[in-house]
């Protein structure tokens, strides 16, 4: 249920309150939006956010013959201010690296416990971000999340050594004070990851 005072962004309706490069790769039907599998690309809210509250809920594809590949078990991500990634991967009985599966900051910090549930059904995160402080090109204070994984603690109050990069350790660059949320569509086609029920506070 959604607390007073939260802003609805996707109600299942439309997409009227995203944009993104793609995004007539990202299809609406029954309710839920779906990720076209095909480019690597972002949807992002028109509107920017600092620190806020986050809630998403996600559904992996069902893979009858999983790729070989564990990183193509339904990869996407959830990015606060389109920078910091909180990974979705169908990780219910797929096994990959530590910092690479559900509920890792991508390549930062592996989750405190594999709270997956099964492709096909519906999970959700509850992520708590506080936005970075910069002074000139210095961090005075470093992103911090706290994300729940289908109502288990997956990481809590972490602070963030950077931006994600795939492949190594990110580092802090100034930005603004607001930015877009982000949903990650990782572009393989294994990784048709539908969403629903998405707001912010």
């Amino acid at each position: 249920r959604m607390p007073a005072g939260a802003e609805m962004l996707f109600d299942g309706h439309d997409l009227s309150k995203w944009t993104g490069d793609h995004l007539d790769q990202w299809t609406v039907h029954d309710g839920v939006v779906t990720t076209g599998a095909r480019v690597y690309n972002f949807l992002k809210t028109k509107e920017s956010f600092g620190d806020a509250q986050i809630h998403v809920e996600f559904r992996e594809p069902e893979q009858p013959n999983p790729p070989i590949n564990p990183q193509y078990w339904g990869n996407s991500g959830v990015f606060p201010m389109g920078l910091y990634e909180v990974q979705i991967l169908d990780n219910y009985k797929n096994e990959t690296y530590p910092d690479g599966m559900v509920g890792s900051i991508y390549s930062q910090f592996p989750p405190l416990v594999n709270a997956a549930r099964p492709a096909g059904v519906w999970q959700c995160f509850d992520i708590t971000f506080h936005a970075p402080h910069f002074s000139g090109n210095t961090v005075t204070q470093p992103a911090r999340m706290t994300v729940m994984l289908n109502g288990v603690k997956v990481q809590d109050n972490v602070a963030l050594i950077g931006a994600t990069v795939h492949g190594k350790v990110g580092v802090y660059a100034p930005h603004a004070a607001e930015l877009p949320l982000a949903l990650q569509d990782h572009g393989n086609p294994d990784s048709h990851v539908s969403f629903r029920n998405i707001w912010v506070k």
